[in-house]
């Protein structure tokens, strides 16, 4: 049976316009599978903008995701995803714990741990109660100054010797997707490639599919 790799869709750090945003928000999440957004506004260098833009922005985008049957997370603040009603958080791992995380939001809402390139951190999340790990940066990537850089070879042991889903992130492209595909990644973590496609954000998902799909079949 074929591997089963979704789209784990971030926001750009940055939204200018969000009533613009949200037709191309609407846009990608109407051209193909995405299992998971995630509300991530932050500076390159990693400074979070006010609670009250990620809130407002969250009041927006939600109901969008909802439609489209995609779980809707917020960022490093499990407050924020209380107030805002989002299904759950990703933390970092200079952010709340994934304990607190999970006290903070109940047993029903999705808390996703990054986990850079250890297995060991990996592991931690595991234990602590993770829905999900992220590792990376497998690519460069124009989102952040990623602190890690990984390998497929991780995904591969990991998917070998765990059932917690992983979740690939940095710089990932359709053009460049495939070896993640086949190591065992559950999620692929996009953003510049769909925002920045120059045909747009629906071109963007439907060439993610089409890369996904020849993984999963060996053509690529």
């Amino acid at each position: 049976m074929p591997h089963d790799c979704r789209l784990y869709l971030m926001t750009p750090p940055q939204i200018a316009d969000l009533g613009r945003f949200c037709g191309e928000f609407e846009s990608a999440l109407g051209a193909g599978d995405i299992a998971c957004v995630q509300l991530r506004l932050k500076t390159l260098e990693g400074e979070a903008v006010g609670d009250d833009d990620v809130l407002a922005a969250a009041e927006a985008l939600l109901p969008i995701a909802q439609r489209h049957d995609a779980a809707f997370l917020i960022n490093d603040r499990p407050d924020l995803a209380l107030k805002s009603g989002a299904d759950g958080v990703h933390v970092g791992q200079g952010d709340a714990s994934c304990e607190k995380a999970r006290a903070a939001l109940g047993d029903d809402a999705t808390v996703g741990v990054t986990c850079h390139n250890s297995k060991h951190l990996a592991l931690l999340a595991g234990e602590a109660g993770a829905d999900y790990v992220a590792f990376g940066a497998f690519y460069p990537t124009k989102t952040k100054e990623a602190p890690t850089k990984a390998e497929p070879a991780l995904l591969e042991w990991w998917a070998f010797a765990t059932t917690l889903p992983s979740v690939a992130i940095g710089g990932i492209t359709p053009e460049n997707c495939g070896p993640l595909v086949r190591a065992g990644a559950d999620f692929l973590a996009v953003s510049n490639a769909v925002w920045a496609h120059e045909e747009g954000p629906a071109a963007a998902v439907k060439a993610f599919e089409k890369a996904i799909s020849a993984a999963h079949s060996g053509k690529v």
